[in-house]
């Protein structure tokens, strides 16, 4: 009977490990995501400047 309560309880900590699990899994993906978005946003902004450089230096040449 011991045993049958031990499988019992085993059980029911089953699904709250599994909503622990889905818990941090979210999270992670959420930092992630975050870390995806800034990184992408500084190389839009790098890759912004130096169109606007290329912009200024074919003006240049265009005006000499």
């Amino acid at each position: 009977m011991d045993s049958a309560i031990s499988l019992i309880g085993l059980l029911s900590i089953i699904p709250i490990l599994f909503y622990l699990g889905l818990l941090f899994l979210s999270v992670y993906f959420v930092i992630k995501v975050i870390k995806f978005i800034n990184a992408k946003t500084r190389l839009d902004e790098e890759r912004n400047e130096k169109m606007d450089e290329l912009i200024r230096v074919i003006g240049k040449k265009d005006q000499e």
